[in-house]
């Protein structure tokens, strides 16, 4: 039996991890959990798991859950947060929140020497070194929830990094990816947030639209993986069969393939080492299928991924700026107050702004993270 602690538990990862764990109860027993607004869905999640710990967003909340549940501990705020992720009963950390929030967290757990089941890119992005330094000195594995790295996760069982040339992040290029950049001057919200193969929550599916997501994963893969970032590629797949890649120095390559099905990668990363079986998964028929299309990454058309490919190599604190800019922005998008294309034109001036400071600290980082937030919304 592993004991889960689950962070973002109402949100789509969150959601699938409790029906992961509703379908192995002898296997997976969640202990503590953080929610965000949604209290509704929160009460359905403590009712069915009956978890001992539950973090929300504030004292309010805190306040009226506990007096329907008064056999459970409440936390709230951050100091809840890394509350739920350090509960000393639970053995794996699930970080599935959404942005920078997630970072102190998972530096908390990680020193708790719990393992670490990372769904939450941002944490990597904006302060790798920081968490793998971490990380190693307490021993602690970060086993990737991204379908991308886990897929490269499982591509590498059994192989020597040293024999690594390169890695291949697929993408399916979001919902626009069959329009030029023309047609994207007057796109709107829900034609964003249409994405054709996964569902994810929104911030990640306008993330996907204009290729920010695939460049937080390129930082997340130079991180987990140790592989710089000239031996990154990422592909456009639309399909979204293949999940990732990786090249041999001999010229073999083994990817993972698999139906879009988040559960797939969560349970690998609750089960690893080992596997177990996924009632209702829908099994690949490549033969049904019969075609599968792949074609080159466009930087041009996809700025965004341009953008975190430098900040990326450059360092620093820049990649914690151009996450802050990019969460600001997406907002911005989100409640109609800039179009599609200024989320773009809001990162490039965020970037332009920033000093960069080579070998930040944590404090250096939030730092740069709340500048680049004010700079964006300023301009907004």
């Amino acid at each position: 039996m592993k004991n889960i602690s689950l962070l973002g538990a109402t949100g789509s990862i969150g959601t699938q991890t409790l029906d992961i764990i509703r379908q192995h109860p002898g296997e997976f027993k969640l202990v503590a959990l953080a929610v965000g607004r949604n209290l509704e869905l929160a009460r359905k999640i403590v009712s069915e798991f009956k978890p001992e710990f539950v973090a929300v967003q504030d004292k309010s909340s805190a306040d009226t859950l506990k007096a329907e549940y008064p056999g459970v501990q409440f936390g709230f705020s951050e100091e809840g947060l890394i509350e739920a992720a350090v509960y000393a009963k639970s053995d794996i950390l699930v970080n599935a929140v959404l942005g920078s929030v997630g970072l102190s967290p998972t530096l908390a757990a990680i020193e708790a020497k719990k393992t670490i089941a990372i769904a939450n890119k941002e944490t990597l992005v904006t302060a790798g070194h920081i968490v793998i330094e971490a990380a190693k000195r307490n021993q602690v594995a970060l086993l990737p929830v991204d379908s991308e790295h886990s897929a490269i996760f499982q591509a590498l069982q059994g192989e020597k990094y040293e024999n690594i040339e390169r890695l291949i992040l697929t993408a399916s290029g979001g919902s626009f990816r069959d329009r030029s950049r023309a047609d994207l001057e007057k796109v709107t919200v829900q034609e964003a947030l249409n994405h054709p193969n996964w569902s994810m929550g929104a911030k990640i599916t306008i993330d996907s639209a204009t290729m920010m997501n695939k460049g937080l994963e390129v930082i997340e893969a130079h991180w987990l993986f140790s592989i710089p970032f000239e031996k990154i590629d990422v592909l456009l797949h639309k399909e979204s069969i293949i999940h990732s890649m990786v090249e041999f120095h001999d010229s073999s390559m083994i990817a993972q393939l698999g139906t879009p099905d988040m559960r797939v990668p969560i349970q690998y990363a609750l089960t690893y080492p080992d596997r177990l079986p996924l009632p209702g998964a829908n099994r690949l028929n490549l033969a049904e299928i019969g075609k599968l299309h792949f074609s080159e990454m466009d930087f041009e058309r996809f700025r965004c991924l341009h953008y975190a490919y430098e900040a990326g190599k450059a360092g620093g604190a820049l990649p914690a700026v151009l996450n802050a800019a990019n969460e600001a922005a997406v907002a911005a998008f989100l409640d109609g107050k800039i179009t599609f294309l200024k989320i773009e034109d809001l990162i490039e001036k965020a970037i332009s702004a920033h000093k960069n400071i080579v070998n930040p600290d944590l404090e250096a980082i939030q730092e740069a993270d709340k500048e680049a937030r004010r700079l964006v919304e300023s301009l907004v």
